[in-house]
């Protein structure tokens, strides 16, 4: 059979989506149902005086609803239950919802929404990250005795390196159908996590929910925890309307008003010996979180635990922290804070290699991890850790060696949950065996454009011996699938695709027609979550980037011409949707390095169009050539994150060391490269 793990089996919801069968939320039927409008705040930080409705507006014929109507907490769950549905007394920031209406003529909803006017009395607001007093999360990392390896360093170099907010910028806006019924809500919608939605549900409903997902266009981390409030907003339209609702936000709301990746600032100070060994790190990381806390604590932590990369060093002290803004929240963005601060430290190699005048390769292979070295957080690396084959390979493939001016960045990421999530998840995967001899797959794991649906088939057909057509999986829908955790953190293939395999086995018992497996932590992986020391991740994958590009010095544009991308993400599945995964990640690092910039104007964000929004298009990107180490390895690792880390900085390197200047502020656009030009 043709369609089993290592080949490239079609996608299954292939021929669905190119024959417009697919039924996306604003497909769905609208029968009766109400389009729900958010009035949100002008202004980031105030209270609220006062609310008036336009005299002219019939407000009987309008579903209007409140703080005030809430029939449990004002609160959205998170890690921080910090964010209320509705702003009630005061304000955060721009764009916070204040007000839902619902109308049945979606005209006559918009018409609604700019006829309320909201009186304020203006607070002081803070855009300035390091001006915070509010931290959201702190964490530090040591290790050995930095302080004493600095006093008797030979050299210390530092750097200050920043990055700014990135769109995810998914096709599908955020879009939302609620229906109140016989007592329970159910949602439909765009979505990541349809068990993130049920919990935000539950802590505000006195009554039962259900979350189904529809066909999802995009998501990249954006619909992991936004779409509990969209959920939360059209479940009170529906409630109190007793009609169903839909909230489908135009895409200058969902600029404005969603989340995006956290800006950051890193310093390193770095010592070194003469040889560019690493002796001693200090890193300094703040991440600017925003109004609220949603996802900042954990994209902390990955940060933190990922801020030294793919270096041993003996000594680390690494001080990281989230602060309040009142910038809107930002959240969750594939990477999850590792490409800020693998950005940062990549860019502080060349500079270190620079100052010595050693070879950006020859630092990289000087300071690698190897098997049996300890990370930051004092976690032995049992499995191999092929970074010097992943460099040979990306050096052969690129010509580095005939060539000058090119940038290399090495990255590595760990695959699912940080330290002990995994285990308190307790994810549970499920198989059945239909009457017809199909088998059906019960798992929360949601198909959004990456492959879940046809790895997870791959998978079970694999262990089934079963033509890829006998697998079925059942559409995410909370009260029918068990909780398999979220369709986040690299982890489907590696958790799920591996407690299905587990599931499978049991249905070769004779008489067995159902099975379902529940994750069992590793073996000898602990994680001390107070202290950041022990195994933060069962396993790591790692990549090598190498960038080649022209720049025009008369305009300051910049011309990739080339761009290598190899890795280790253990076992490969299905080659084709793994490539696709690492060039839509390397294309997204392009436009992170070179051109997407959220420009905030008092908290508001200016360019909220994507005709000032700029991504990359198929003419600025160069070839993605993509290569895999190890693909017939027996497991396989965490793989959609990865190819976002080093492409930032494999860019940045290489128009520093063209232009013989430090590039340490993302993203580099043209207007910096023709200022850097005229200051020479």
């Amino acid at each position: 059979m043709q369609d089993r793990i290592g080949t490239s089996a079609p996608r299954r919801e292939a021929a669905s989506k190119v024959s417009g069968r697919s039924i996306y939320t604003d497909d769905a039927p609208s029968y009766e149902t109400l389009y729900g409008v958010t009035v949100r705040s002008t202004v980031p930080h105030a209270r609220i005086r006062k609310i008036h409705f336009a005299p002219d507006l019939p407000l009987d014929e309008f579903t209007i609803v409140s703080a005030d109507d809430l029939p449990g907490p004002n609160v959205v769950a998170s890690i921080c239950e910090d964010q209320p549905c509705l702003a009630s007394s005061k304000v955060n920031h721009v764009e916070e919802a204040i007000l839902l209406i619902a109308h049945p003529d979606r005209y006559l909803a918009e018409r609604a929404r700019q006829s309320v006017c909201i009186e304020y009395d203006p607070l002081p607001a803070v855009f300035n990250p390091a001006l915070s007093t509010h931290a959201f999360k702190t964490c530090n990392i040591s290790k050995g005795l930095p302080t004493q390896a600095f006093a008797n360093a030979p050299h210390i170099i530092e750097g200050t390196y920043t990055t700014g907010a990135q769109e995810q910028l998914y096709i599908e806006p955020q879009s939302i159908d609620a229906a109140f019924l016989n007592n329970t809500l159910t949602i439909w919608g765009s979505m990541q996590c349809p068990y993130f939605i049920q919990k935000a549900l539950d802590r505000v409903f006195p009554f039962p929910s259900r979350v189904i997902q529809m066909e999802t266009g995009g998501g990249f981390g954006g619909k992991e925890d936004y779409p509990s409030i969209l959920a939360i907003h059209a479940g009170l339209l529906s409630w109190k309307s007793g009609k169903p609702v839909k909230m489908i936000y135009s895409r200058g709301e969902d600029m404005a008003a969603t989340t995006k990746r956290h800006p950051a600032i890193v310093k390193h100070r770095t010592a070194v010996d003469a040889q560019g060994r690493l002796l001693a790190m200090e890193v300094d990381i703040l991440l600017d979180g925003g109004a609220y806390a949603t996802l900042s604590p954990v994209v902390l932590s990955r940060a933190a635990i990922h801020a030294t990369g793919c270096y041993f060093c003996p000594d680390i002290q690494i001080e990281a922290r989230a602060v309040a803004t009142n910038h809107p929240p930002h959240g969750a963005f594939r990477g999850f804070g590792v490409p800020q601060v693998n950005f940062a430290l990549e860019r502080h190699m060349d500079v270190i290699a620079a100052s010595l005048r050693i070879d950006p390769v020859t630092i990289r292979r000087r300071n690698f991890l190897q098997q049996g070295q300890r990370t930051a957080t004092g976690q032995v690396l049992h499995e191999s850790v092929p970074l010097q084959e992943l460099l040979d390979r990306a050096l052969l493939e690129s010509s580095y060696e005939s060539k000058s001016g090119l940038g290399i960045a090495a990255s590595l990421h760990g695959a699912g949950f940080t330290g002990s999530g995994e285990r308190y998840l307790q994810s549970v995967a499920c198989l059945e065996r239909t009457a017809e001899g199909k088998i059906r797959v019960l798992v929360s794991s949601t198909e959004f454009g990456q492959g879940t649906n046809t790895i997870l088939s791959q998978i079970v057909a694999d262990e089934l011996q079963l033509p890829l057509d006998d697998i079925e999986i059942v559409q995410p829908d909370t009260s029918i699938v068990p909780d398999s955790g979220p369709t986040v953190a690299s982890r489907t293939a590696m958790i799920v695709g591996n407690l299905l395999a587990d599931a499978a086995r049991q249905l070769k018992s004779p008489g067995v027609n159902k099975a379902s497996a529940k994750y069992v932590p590793p073996h000898g992986i602990a994680f001390d979550e107070a202290t950041f020391t022990g195994d933060a991740y069962a396993t790591f994958s790692w990549a090598v980037n190498i960038a080649e590009l022209d720049i025009d010095q008369s305009t300051g544009q910049t011309k990739l011409k080339d761009f290598v991308a190899v890795q280790d993400a253990g076992k490969i599945i299905n080659p084709t949707l793994a490539a696709g995964q690492i060039e839509g990640g390397v294309a997204q690092g392009i436009g992170f390095a070179l051109m997407e910039e959220v420009t905030y104007e008092e908290g508001r964000v200016w360019n909220q169009r994507m005709a000032n929004y700029t991504i990359p298009t198929a003419a600025d990107l160069p070839p993605i050539r993509v290569f895999f180490l190890n693909s017939d390895a027996s497991q396989a690792k965490g793989l959609g994150e990865l190819p976002m880390n080093a492409p930032a900085p494999a860019i940045a390197n290489a128009l520093s060391r063209q232009l013989g200047t430090n590039f340490n502020h993302l993203p580099i656009t043209p207007e910096k490269i023709l200022k850097c030009d005229r200051s020479r």
